[in-house]
């Protein structure tokens, strides 16, 4: 298997040139260098630490975590093509610790015979269980491969403990939409692999469109292109007229105004949040609408409400917080469109309770006092003492046990400082 999964006879012919190629636009326009990447710049830019590890072959095991059509796979095959190394790739949907086992085996023959590197792309690693993820701990440590594990989903609590600690982990951005631009342009022009051998008209207002409704997902973006390329008619010029409504076909999704990277997007969270804030059902549930119906990511809108209860319910409800949890498993569980009911009767919990904001008035006192004052000691009486020598120097000395007192006790547990500092103020 060479660095692409190409076949011989695909390395002797070009991409073909035509939308009757069966290699799908975004595979044929997948970059293969960091002058085409484009995105990450925080990851990969001139004189991050992960492009210099790359350029001096010296890339560790990672974790990419981000969105689909961010880059993930295809910075793994630049990592591999930059380091002249045998690149497998592995999808944790079908593949098994035999698997594994069958691809160190033939890692460590590359490197004894050939001095060859094996990088293992693994493509949606949280799907592996705990067993199958253990498999690779030994192979990781003894540098057997590089293993370059890819992830939509928090990897803090998909990917084990003691793998995750033996890899770099690299948070991938959505693209923005000038970025999509950029590719679908590269991809119009590009006679090679793309599409610019076929006479194609479409407006910038229309890539523009395509960009947007995307998802922030170069993948969906291209696919979206090429399939629109072939069904679109033909002008007098024969040329192929690629309209809006050509795109919205393409993407299967109604046009809402709903740019999840721009303002509209803001525009909308901070319209649903502020009618909960103010206990309008009926319009907190209708911008709820806007966004789920938009595509927009059911996890992204359960981790604000979850934010709400909080900042803005409170001990005033404090089973509000146990409804978005609730809501945000339900979302991870099951997803759209099933979950919109989950979401939309928090939604409305949310809104029905009784609103404080004590708790989040209360830690931003703290948030001030530690940004501005020293940090200040912790008192001796309420120190750990698991030692005989910091008992010895006074480490929890004289500190109250308060189950053992029927009375109220007397005791300070902030610094002397700060002794008296109110922080949490009640309303009521």
């Amino acid at each position: 298997m060479n660095l692409f999964g190409e076949t011989k006879q695909e390395k002797k012919q070009p991409f073909k040139n035509n939308l009757k190629g069966f290699i799908p636009l975004a595979e044929r326009m997948r970059p293969e260098n960091f002058d085409d990447f484009l995105g990450q710049e925080e990851i990969v830019g001139e004189g991050k630490i992960l492009r210099l590890a790359i350029e001096k072959d010296g890339a560790p095991s990672m974790i990419f975590w981000g969105p689909p059509g961010t880059g993930k796979t295809t910075l793994a095959r630049i990592i591999a093509k930059m380091t002249k190394s045998a690149f497998i790739q592995l999808s944790a949907t079908s593949g098994s610790v035999k698997d594994i086992r069958e691809v160190v085996r033939n890692a460590e023959k590359s490197r004894e015979f050939n001095g060859q590197k094996t990088i293992l792309f693994v493509d949606e690693i949280h799907r592996f269980n705990k067993a199958q993820q253990d498999a690779f701990l030994p192979y990781v440590e003894n540098g057997a491969i590089i293993l370059i594990g890819a992830t939509t989903e928090n990897p803090s609590f998909e990917v084990n403990s003691a793998l995750l600690s033996r890899c770099r982990v690299f948070i991938f951005k959505a693209l923005r939409i000038p970025e999509i631009e950029r590719i679908l342009r590269r991809a119009l022009g590009d006679k090679e692999k793309g599409l610019g051998n076929i006479k194609i008209k479409i407006a910038p207002q229309t890539i523009k469109f395509l960009a947007g409704m995307s998802g922030n997902d170069a993948r969906t973006a291209l696919n979206a292109l090429e399939l629109a390329a072939k069904f679109s008619p033909k002008d007098k010029n024969g040329a192929m007229e690629i309209s809006g409504d050509a795109i919205k076909e393409s993407l299967q999704k109604t046009h809402l105004l709903y740019d999840r990277d721009g303002e509209e997007h803001y525009n909308i969270i901070s319209a649903l949040h502020k009618s909960m804030r103010g206990s309008d059902v009926n319009a907190a549930l209708y911008w709820l609408g806007r966004m789920l119906e938009a595509g927009e990511d059911p996890l992204f809108v359960a981790r604000r409400l979850a934010r709400f209860a909080s900042e803005d319910i409170g001990l005033a409800d404090p089973n509000a917080l146990a409804q978005a949890v609730a809501a945000y498993q339900a979302c991870h569980f099951i997803g759209m469109p099933e979950c919109n009911v989950n979401l939309a009767q928090v939604v409305a919990y949310l809104a029905r309770a009784p609103k404080s904001n004590e708790l989040y008035a209360a830690y931003q006192r703290v948030q001030e006092d530690i940004k501005n004052l020293p940090a200040y000691p912790v008192p001796l009486h309420i120190r750990n003492a698991p030692t005989d020598l910091m008992k010895n120097i006074g480490y929890g000395k004289d500190y109250k046990y308060n189950p053992n007192f029927t009375e109220p006790v007397e005791q300070d547990y902030l610094p002397a400082e700060l002794r008296g500092r109110k922080y949490f103020e009640e309303k009521r």
